[in-house]
């Protein structure tokens, strides 16, 4: 049995009696609702992403849905999932599709590379998970997988390089369908087995043929790993200003927006941030909105 048939059909199998029953997994979900889950599940864990994500499909249930709101209905309804401007990224999807594709998600992989907001993984993301198409998918627990099973080091690089998608094009099954569940299946493990932290050996389908765990688990000796701060940054303090917007129907004062941060420095500049992003619209008289257009 060639080495990929031996990660394949373990992690497949594993894959087929643990996968957890998420909204976006069943068929109903459709090629919108995979592309919904997949901007919000960017640095997002799952349980905080699930309620956002069913009101969101409750509200929207088509891009066209939402391409007919302004954008500043996006982030409100975005709501504290974090990154905000994913939730424009992902309005101006929708906007695309409905003026390029007559409001149906595209299953072109060129196409939905083509959209607005849309890059490499969410592409490879939604043409595999929506469509079943042959396609490699590299999120962090993906390259976490292939790092340890077939590298033999404890993480992947910072950034995903040019030899992990080459390898990760090599591991990927020749039959469309297999190669899809593949996708689906290694993420799996990785979010739930092959975590991060305290990874779970004895659970593994694959750990007889691991090249990490085979050599010892020796420690990670490559660049040190982010870590992600919250407590006093900017993210802090935009997301304390966009929380007010969120909550107002009407623009907000100055004046309303200067006691939600005790430092005006930073507080001036996280919201000169907000406003070059596009999450938040300036207006004479020293009033700000979420952006109508």
């Amino acid at each position: 049995m060639a080495m990929t048939e031996k990660l394949h059909t373990p992690v497949i199998a594993w894959f087929d009696a643990h996968a957890r029953d998420l909204p976006w997994r069943r068929p109903e979900a459709g090629p919108w609702g995979v592309m919904v889950s997949e901007f919000m599940l960017q640095q997002t864990p799952v349980n905080r992403v699930l309620p956002v994500y069913e009101q969101w499909l409750a509200r929207w249930p088509r891009p066209a849905d939402l391409a007919a709101q302004a954008p500043g209905e996006a982030v409100r309804a975005w709501g504290r999932l974090g990154y905000p401007r994913r939730a424009l990224r992902l309005h101006g999807a929708a906007v695309a599709i409905t003026e390029r594709h007559g409001g149906d998600v595209p299953t072109d992989h060129a196409q939905l590379l083509a959209l607005p907001g849309i890059g490499e993984y969410t592409a490879a993301a939604v043409a595999s998970f929506a469509y079943g198409q042959r396609h490699p998918v590299l999120d962090t627990n993906v390259r976490r997988v292939l790092a340890r099973a077939v590298t033999g080091v404890q993480y992947p690089p910072n950034a995903t390089t040019a030899a992990e998608r080459r390898l990760a094009r090599e591991l990927l099954p020749e039959d469309e369908r297999t190669a899809a569940r593949w996708a689906a299946a290694s993420m799996e493990l990785g979010a739930l087995v092959c975590t991060a932290k305290n990874e779970g050996c004895p659970r593994c389908p694959i750990a007889a043929q691991c090249a990490w765990r085979l050599a010892g688990k020796p420690e990670h000796a490559g660049p040190p790993r982010r870590g992600q701060t919250y407590a006093g940054t900017d993210r802090q303090v935009r997301g304390k200003l966009l929380a007010v917007l969120r909550e107002a129907h009407a623009p907000v004062p100055q004046a309303v927006l200067d006691r939600v941060w005790h430092e005006p420095v930073q507080r001036a500049r996280a919201l000169d941030g907000l406003v070059t992003d596009g999450l938040v619209e300036p207006l004479p008289g020293g009033l700000y909105r979420l952006p109508l257009t």
